[in-house]
């Protein structure tokens, strides 16, 4: 058996693992590089792995840097089948979807300013080729071992990350012996709202874990709904606004649901909350639509409330024209909308018009990567630059950091103390983190491990 990986290895993006296993080719997640635009867009364009000659695509989850490059692979030649769980492909269409529109728009613009003589930008795939994905995917619903290959039995179990997101089990049958493969895809927390919390699992010859937050400890989630009590009503009181930049899949459910919980309180301000964000919207059709597969709860909310991710006062804007009109309405409100980072999207329109009073709040909910607008605002930069403008910052600023959806130290020793004790961890590969995060992380897994785990580097290929 050899493996190779071509993504997600000393970073936290483009995840895809190559397993070769006599003449089986598989490939785990098909994630999109996400960077500098002329360095994502070169390794965006190439596959190391032969798309061709790839016999199947296992998918732990739907986000975009997991699941981004489907649509790429096909257009490459690709036309195997593809596994991941229902959820998964109800959500990932919908992502895929979003980002070939993106793509598009992306090149309408830079074509429209490129310099006399330069190269006309192409996006890396159309709607189109999201259709031809679609139509390859086989959903394996949680628990359910399928034999998908002569050599490969595969069974998916839920990983608490985001709706439909799996831990991977394979037995590989090679050379005679079954060897047993764990991918974690994403690992989620355990007492998240919403999510059940990561299945555990046996242990196995080999193990591909991520390590995103593997060098720190999140702050309890349940502080998320005090917080957000708090937020709203003093800021209601100076009948302002309350701004929440929130990613669309994960991030906005799990705020909609604390606010089902804080407006069914007679006693909380009646402040309308608008969703602002189309992709949002869909997102949360698709989580009320599988409802069944969430935690204990959600189960107990839904005994007297059939829908935990509404409730009086909430609107999903419906176009552009509401979402303008929003800027010139009075009164106190909470404006939920996109991007999670405040990067692009209609955020910037409501930062725009909010930043610079102080009767607002801008609540900061998820982590602000560098030389992003949310960073400079988590870091009250005195001006915010939007759409080329220079805004004084003079609304209030607040950070929550509870709402990870990724296992943060203490969640990776939980479940790998599981996995050793049930007939341990052969060698072990951490992808998916920075390398300071992954080096933390793999101090932790050696106590559990035979052998010393393994940070593979770009590229680089094992034979096991």
């Amino acid at each position: 058996m050899k493996i190779t990986f071509h993504g997600a290895a000393e970073e936290v993006t483009g995840s895809q693992h190559l397993i070769e296993c006599g003449k089986l080719r598989i490939l785990l997640d098909c994630g999109l590089f996400q960077g500098h635009r002329a360095e994502s867009r070169q390794k965006n364009e190439q596959f190391l792995c032969n798309p061709r000659n790839l016999d199947a695509v296992i998918l732990s989850h739907a986000h975009i840097d997991h699941c981004g490059n489907l649509p790429g692979l096909v257009k490459a030649g690709f036309d195997g089948p593809i596994f991941c769980t229902p959820a998964t492909l109800d959500i990932a269409e919908i992502m895929l979807h979003d980002a070939a529109h993106i793509q598009e728009e992306d090149a309408f613009y830079l074509n429209k300013h490129l310099p006399p003589g330069g190269r006309k930008v192409l996006p890396l795939y159309e709607d189109r080729d999201v259709r031809r994905v679609a139509k390859l995917v086989q959903p394996i619903p949680y628990g359910r071992w399928e034999q998908v290959a002569p050599e490969l039995k595969l069974r998916f179990r839920d990983a608490g990350h985001i709706l439909g997101s799996a831990l991977v089990e394979m037995e590989f049958l090679d050379k005679g012996e079954i060897k047993r493969v764990v991918f974690s895809g994403d690992l989620g927390r355990r007492e998240m709202p919403l999510l059940r919390d990561p299945e555990l699992v046996a242990g196995c010859d080999i193990l591909i874990t991520e390590s995103t937050y593997g060098d720190r400890i999140h702050p309890p989630s349940e502080d998320i709904k005090g917080a957000l009590n708090r937020i709203i009503r003093e800021t209601a009181i100076r009948k302002g606004r309350v701004l929440i930049p929130a990613f669309s899949l994960g991030r906005t459910q799990s705020i909609l649901f604390f606010l089902n919980e804080l407006y069914s309180d007679r006693n909380f301000p009646r402040v309308p909350v608008y969703v602002d964000s189309p992709l949002s919207k869909k997102i949360t059709s698709v989580y009320r639509h599988h409802l069944d597969e969430m935690d204990d709860e959600v189960r107990s909310v839904r005994k007297y409330d059939s829908d935990p991710l509404s409730f009086q006062g909430l609107s999903f804007v419906a176009d552009q024209n509401e979402s303008i009109a929003l800027n010139q309405s009075k009164g106190p409100m909470v404006i939920i909308s996109a991007s999670g980072m405040c990067e692009s999207g209609r955020i910037l329109h409501h930062l725009k018009h909010g930043v610079s009073n102080p009767d607002n709040t801008i609540l900061i909910i998820g982590f602000q990567a560098q030389n992003t607008l949310g960073r400079r605002i988590v870091e009250r930069q005195p001006y915010l630059r939007i759409f080329n403008r220079d805004y004084p910052l003079k609304a209030q600023v607040e950070v929550l950091n509870g709402l990870s959806a990724h296992a943060d130290s203490r969640d990776f020793a939980w479940w790998f103390q599981h996995m050793a004790s049930e007939t341990g961890i052969g060698q072990a590969f951490l992808v998916h983190g920075e390398p300071q995060a992954a080096q933390a992380l793999s101090e932790i897994l050696n106590d559990f491990c035979d052998e010393p785990p393994i940070i593979p580097k770009l590229h680089q290929s094992f034979e096991i």
